[in-house]
């Protein structure tokens, strides 16, 4: 009777300290993150907005995790206004279960669909369960990571989003060269006071404002009417390779289609969230664990989030005429871009700002010449394509501007200094690994 007393007790104690086993596994934010991305389209959020929601969901994720790993650092001090999170208590925790639960608390509360937010943590919640996590070790876990969310979020409210969302409609400024609403839509302009969020890393929404776009002209000798120009023959005779190209790195969540009196929505990717899509594969081919997943999330999504603060800036700014009106107005009434024109300004290129700035910070972290499949697009019909680096791939997002006919090239080739500076300047500023 002792023999098997003294079994049960030792497969018990095994089984229940099998959890321990889990706790690096990336797997629940690597879901999280595609879970939270589908949520983001669904919803419909323009690319800053989106990048909003990826940040601070990551950087709660995060800072749990670096309480748990001394090479990791927090961010306290480092990002504006930013004062860490508390500790947790003496209590048995899984710091995997906590910055899970973070970032869906924080996730569910910046979203339209908070119970398909909901939903996703629950499914989450369940493969830990699966994998033996004691269901007090959970529920203490939870308690954790609804404090940190709780204490990130009273941050967060703090990025003036809110006082954005009062202010006046925009107003266009009727002046030729001026960007105007555009076919087939003419929607509103898409964040016209995005300048007024608090950054995390600059200093200021201009800091890395880039040289001024060339004055608008009629003249057909000018730089301005050489590059509408370019725009207008490129679009006219592009090969497959420049098509395949312009319609991989479309994400244009905007996408409105007319048939007829009625206009519906595809809904697709946000730049943004491409390049995390980016950031989850390179983790996965370097097998990255939890916390080095976080870290390379997060310094990802930091990245973007300063990118489109510093890109819209300077958008309504310059407040640039499209290509589209230009041409139809100048060079060929029947003429239409490959791309649909996003309902902004034109100078700068937000995917050469962005995917440049992601890019320099993904090279930090997983070196140069990191060669890659990028399927990201395949839930939206296109066809895996393959890159050598982290810099191809943005280069390639820059010049689909180009080609998709909706970016005139010095947009494109100032965006990605922009961008650059931008990385560089976070990487340079931000330590997350101690030395």
């Amino acid at each position: 009777m002792k023999i098997y007393l003294f079994l049960f007790i030792c497969i018990s104690t095994s089984a229940s300290a099998q959890w321990y086993k889990s706790e690096n596994d990336p797997l629940p934010l690597h879901r999280s993150q595609k879970a939270l991305s589908d949520i983001i389209v669904s919803d419909i959020f323009s690319p800053p907005v989106a990048s909003r929601i990826f940040v601070y969901a990551n950087i709660a994720a995060y800072e749990i995790q670096a309480k748990n790993h001394n090479q990791f650092q927090s961010l306290k001090g480092q990002l504006n206004s930013f004062n860490g999170i508390p500790n947790a208590d003496k209590k048995q925790i899984s710091y995997s279960v906590a910055a899970t639960y973070a970032y869906w608390q924080i996730g569910k509360r910046l979203v339209f669909s908070e119970q398909v937010a909901l939903d996703s943590l629950n499914s989450i919640l369940s493969w830990y369960k699966a994998k033996g996590y004691p269901d007090t070790v959970v529920q203490n876990s939870i308690l954790y990571g609804k404090t940190v969310s709780d204490t990130v979020l009273k941050w967060v409210d703090q990025d003036k989003y809110k006082e954005t969302r009062k202010l006046r409609r925009y107003s266009l400024v009727k002046q030729e060269g001026n960007w105007a609403p555009t076919p087939p839509g003419y929607m509103a302009a898409v964040e016209p006071y995005w300048n007024r969020i608090r950054p995390l890393v600059m200093k200021t929404a201009d800091q890395f404002k880039p040289a001024a776009p060339p004055p608008y002209s009629k003249d057909k000798n000018s730089t301005f009417y050489i590059n509408a120009n370019e725009v207008y023959t490129v679009g006219k005779n592009l090969d497959k390779k420049q098509l395949d190209i312009a319609k991989f790195w479309d994400c244009n969540p905007f996408f409105l289609n007319l048939n007829g009196h009625m206009n519906y929505a595809t809904k697709k990717i946000s730049p943004g969230a491409h390049w995390i899509s980016i950031t989850g594969i390179a983790c996965k081919l370097k097998s990255f664990n939890y916390v080095q997943s976080s870290f390379a999330y997060t310094s990802t999504c930091i990245a973007l989030f300063d990118a489109f603060i510093s890109c819209w800036d300077e958008k309504y700014r310059s407040n640039y005429i499209r290509p589209e009106t230009f041409i139809d107005a100048n060079i060929d009434e029947n003429w239409r871009p490959i791309l649909q024109t996003p309902p902004f300004p034109e100078y700068p290129s937000g995917h050469s700002v962005a995917s440049t700035s992601a890019a320099y910070v993904l090279t930090k972290i997983f070196g140069d010449n990191f060669k890659f499949q990028d399927n990201t697009e395949t839930d939206f019909g296109l066809p895996v394509r393959s890159f050598t680096s982290f810099n191809q791939a943005a280069n390639e997002a820059a010049i689909s501007r180009l080609y998709g006919g909706i970016h005139y090239r010095p947009a494109i080739e100032n965006g990605q200094i922009q961008g650059r500076n931008i990385g560089a300047y976070q990487t340079e500023k931000i330590k997350m690994k101690k030395d």
